[in-house]
């Protein structure tokens, strides 16, 4: 009788190196040094001044934009943006079916509707889809940078502009991406970005918005800064310095601490995003060929951030073998690191998309989602699994080991039928 070779099956792990086997961000002794030089500095900074006024301009001259300004998160930066955008009751944005909620969610709160359209086999917007979703009260599509890889940019500013929409950014998972060159974050009216933690430039917690547009400038001040800020950064003459005290009543900015920590990781991100690529590319090759394993097809524009390595499970080359069982069977062989999006998933399965007069009562009357609508968003995310992506030299072994495990698991597949 032949035994498998397969962990689990009783077989020698490809990976025996005990987990996590990826932890982000990467905390050096500058991090720590400049955290607590801002503890003993300032822990509240109410204006644009200190280590926030360092962080803004250096995120704003990376990007290539007029304007940076830092929020307590990702979600509160897509909030602010879109509020300043203009966005407000009764009106729609565009959003691919499939993504992380916060893209849409922020939209419920100013009375706004997120109009869901179908994404391609790439996982990203459906151009085709979203043109039949333009009505008159479609005010913005928003592009996401799902896992870091950018939107086609070449085929999305044309589109929002044959439409008369706002094009604006959901760069959550794409800090130091680029498309032909230019960097994301740089293409919409505004974009919104996140530094949660294991984002590709982290502060632990954080996000900041993105633009060249003065006015949207002024209105993401008013929307989450107020006070200081506003009194000090809106023109005296202008007709929303009135409301510089107040603001819209909201208080979003970013914590200090947070500012640094994001500050000191900046100044090596070029090298994190190198690294990155690096890396990326060589398990592309490695699984490139693999029976069940299909790598993302990365335009030659395209620089990505690689947030993540989406990879899809192609199940008819491992004569059917479902995908929780592939993926039991690599966690079993030690690559405990690779799994499946989770609340990155079709957006019109959450109960709040079906039913959000549940929880928001302006929304009591609305029709729940049709389930089914969106084929292509559900089949990307049924058939998508992802490993991190490492970003150093001693990350190498552990990548390779990685691709080793799942040629194994591949090869062995009928074993686990």
């Amino acid at each position: 009788m032949n035994v498998s070779p397969l962990a689990l099956l009783g077989g020698e792990p490809a990976l025996t190196t005990p987990g996590p086997h990826f932890t982000w961000p990467p905390i050096e002794e500058a991090d720590r040094r400049a955290v607590a030089t801002q503890l003993e500095t300032s822990v509240s900074v109410p204006d644009r001044s200190g280590v926030v006024a360092d962080l803004e301009d250096a995120l704003a001259s990376c990007l290539g934009v007029r304007h940076v300004v830092t929020t307590c998160t990702g979600t509160a930066a897509l909030h602010s943006m879109y509020a300043a955008a203009g966005v407000g009751p009764g009106d729609e944005v565009i959003v691919p079916a499939l993504t992380f909620h916060a893209t849409a969610t922020p939209l419920f709160h100013l009375g706004a509707h997120p109009v869901l359209a179908d994404v391609d086999d790439r996982g990203q917007l459906d151009l085709d889809a979203a043109a039949r979703r333009v009505t008159a009260r479609t005010k913005a599509v928003i592009a996401v940078h799902l896992w870091g890889l950018p939107q086609d940019m070449d085929a999305l500013v044309p589109f929002a502009d044959e439409h008369g929409l706002k094009l604006l950014e959901d760069g959550s998972h794409a800090y130091g991406a680029t498309w032909n060159g230019r960097r994301i974050g740089s293409f919409g009216t505004a974009a919104a970005f996140s530094l949660n933690g294991p984002k590709p430039l982290s502060a632990g917690e954080g996000g900041f918005v993105a633009t060249d547009d003065d006015e949207l400038y002024y209105r993401v001040l008013l929307h989450g800064q107020f006070n200081k800020r506003c009194r000090r950064e809106i023109p005296p003459g202008h007709p929303l310095a009135r409301f510089a005290v107040t603001g819209m009543g909201l208080k979003l900015r970013i914590h200090p601490l947070a500012a640094a920590l994001a500050r000191a990781q900046l100044t090596r991100s070029e090298g994190y995003l190198a690294g990155r690529q690096d890396i990326a590319s060589r398990l592309c090759a490695a699984l490139d060929g693999v029976p069940g394993v299909r790598v993302p097809n990365v335009p030659a524009a395209a620089r990505p951030s690689w947030y993540a390595l989406p990879l899809r499970y192609e199940a008819a080359e491992v004569g059917g073998l479902p995908l929780e069982r592939f993926l039991a069977a690599l966690h079993a062989e030690g690559a405990v690191e690779t799994d499946r999006p989770g609340s990155t998933c079709p957006l019109h399965t959450h109960p709040l998309f079906q039913h959000p007069g549940a929880l928001l009562p302006g929304y009591a009357d609305r029709r729940p989602t049709a389930a089914g609508g969106y084929p292509t968003a559900e089949h990307v995310h049924a058939t998508t699994f992802k490993l991190p992506v490492w970003h150093r030299e001693d990350g190498l072994r552990v990548a390779d080991a990685y691709a080793a495990a799942m040629a194994k698991v591949a090869a062995h597949a009928k074993d686990l039928m």
